[in-house]
């Protein structure tokens, strides 16, 4: 009984030890992420107006941006956009940091049932915002027939930005 008692208690610890070994590790992969987008929510709320960020998403495509949807001290809703630099840093310059109210452009619920209308037959991978060939566009990719596609829609009206691309099937 005494050996058995023994052998739990020391299947416990090291469980516990590899959980923890674990959830170390997740930080230390995730710790240079969480960094960019505290560096964007920082430029956005010192730079931009806004006072409470709803939501923060990574985009790369053209460049590396963060986009932060919140609110302004007037309440209104925003989109701000953050470049970055390739090592991580907030870029600088005119183009840096761009917002604009939500009501002057397409909303993540306007751009889904736009495309829910406009593509009926496809699975939305993921839908989120971003800068492409130099534009604030929505970024959509999405599985059709098996096969997996990139398009992209202006930020401004949601209109859709080329033709979009392909991915090669495996």
């Amino acid at each position: 009984m005494k050996k058995r008692k023994k052998w739990v208690l020391l299947g416990s610890a090291l469980l516990l030890l590899v959980l923890f070994g674990l959830s170390q590790f997740y930080v230390y992969i995730m710790k240079d992420q969480w960094a960019e987008r505290d560096a964007a929510k920082e430029v956005a709320l010192a730079r931009a107006g806004l006072t409470e960020v709803v939501k923060a998403q990574k985009s790369v495509w053209d460049s590396v941006y963060w986009v932060l949807t919140g609110k302004n001290k007037a309440g209104t809703d925003l989109m701000v956009w953050v470049r970055f630099t390739e090592d991580g840093k907030v870029a600088e310059g005119d183009n840096a940091v761009y917002a604009e109210e939500l009501s002057r452009g397409t909303s993540e619920k306007q751009i889904r049932n736009q495309i829910a209308t406009e593509l009926p037959e496809i699975s939305i991978e993921r839908l989120l915002p971003g800068v492409y060939n130099g534009e604030y566009a929505w970024q959509l990719f999405y599985e059709q027939d098996k096969r997996y596609y990139y398009k992209f829609f202006r930020f401004s009206d949601g209109t859709q930005i080329g033709e979009g691309y392909s991915l090669p099937i495996r």
